[in-house]
């Protein structure tokens, strides 16, 4: 028996080995191969969400065929909630209060996609680096990791399923290496078939449902009215859309900045009267700037530190015609 356990272990760490062998040394290679994973990969399984003390669970189901994307997510904790999408329009099922929000929120992706198709630009705001491999999800995984080269972002750490590239854990830390949030599959099989049924609504439309439609309309530059002035290292608009705000409430003007992983929304509404929390805030690991300019509310927000929404925030101003 213990000459049988050592054959197994020597086997266990030769097909570990030959794995190794076998990825890429790059670590901008890896970032590539994450990219693509998350987007043409058929997979499925349960990853848990943590910010501070606040956990939650969610169940995925990805499938990539010739038509695109298919996606369904269920979050498993608390309140129901579902989320469907199909290519780049995604719908919010919200069963308690029987609505449906569609909308179409443009590049930004979630976990495991995390990174965009383009990601080059990255090596010039992180320093990047591949750590060790470990386990994640019983799968070896290749860590990547992204040190910020300064103040105005947070660091990375990524861990790649050393075959299919598909990304297992995420994690954003501060400048301390204290954990703000983290993304990690518990259970995932990556590839084989995808049915059918596994992507339709767990929740049926009966009665009454509100739907609720979200996406707006893009909006040029030149006439957006609205202007950053001074840049934000490593920061680039990336997108404007005007978004209605219900019912008599006029639209909201919303800006994205991004630097290629992080990304910052700015909102800009009409002020309604009523009496505003002004300043900074904190929900979970996005922070949030609001400040009045004129008769608009301006609200900056996003995974980076207070002191980058807040320079955003300040820096938005009406262009002068």
């Amino acid at each position: 028996m213990r000459g049988l356990a050592v054959v197994l272990g020597f086997c266990a760490v030769l097909a570990h080995s030959q794995a190794i062998a076998q990825s890429p040394g790059d670590p901008l290679s890896w970032l590539g191969r994450i990219a693509t994973a998350g987007q043409r990969l058929n997979y499925a399984g349960t990853f848990i969400y943590q910010s501070g003390k606040n956990f939650e669970t969610s169940r995925i189901v990805h499938m990539a065929d010739a038509n695109g994307e298919h996606e369904r997510l269920e979050v498993l904790d608390g309140s129901p909630r579902e989320v469907i999408r199909s290519n780049s329009e995604v719908r919010c099922v919200l069963p308690d209060q029987k609505m449906v929000i569609v909308d179409r929120p443009g590049g930004r992706r979630a976990f495991p996609s995390r990174l965009p198709a383009s990601f080059a630009g990255l090596a010039e705001n992180y320093r990047i680096r591949k750590g060790e491999v470990s386990r994640v999800a019983g799968l070896d995984a290749q860590l990547v990791v992204l040190e910020p080269k300064d103040d105005l972002r947070y660091g990375h750490q990524l861990w790649a399923e050393l075959q299919s590239g598909l990304l297992l854990k995420a994690r954003t830390v501060d400048e301390r290496g204290e954990i703000i949030e983290q993304f990690t599959f518990s259970d995932v099989k990556i590839g084989g078939d995808i049915g059918n049924d596994a992507l339709r609504p767990r929740y049926a439309k009966d009665g009454e449902w509100r739907v609720v439609h979200a996406n707006g309309v893009e909006v040029r530059k030149e006439e957006s009215g609205w202007a950053l002035n001074a840049p934000l290292n490593g920061f680039s608009l990336m997108s404007i859309v005007r978004r209605p705000l219900g019912r008599d409430r006029g639209e909201a003007l919303h800006l994205v900045y991004s630097d290629g992983l992080a990304s910052i929304s700015v909102f800009i509404e009409p002020a309604d009267g009523s009496r505003q929390a002004i300043g900074p805030l904190a929900t979970g690991a996005i922070n949030i700037y609001k400040r009045m300019a004129g008769a608009h509310l301006v609200t900056a927000l996003g995974e980076v530190p207070l002191r980058t929404v807040q320079r955003l925030g300040d820096g938005i101003e009406p262009v002068v015609r």
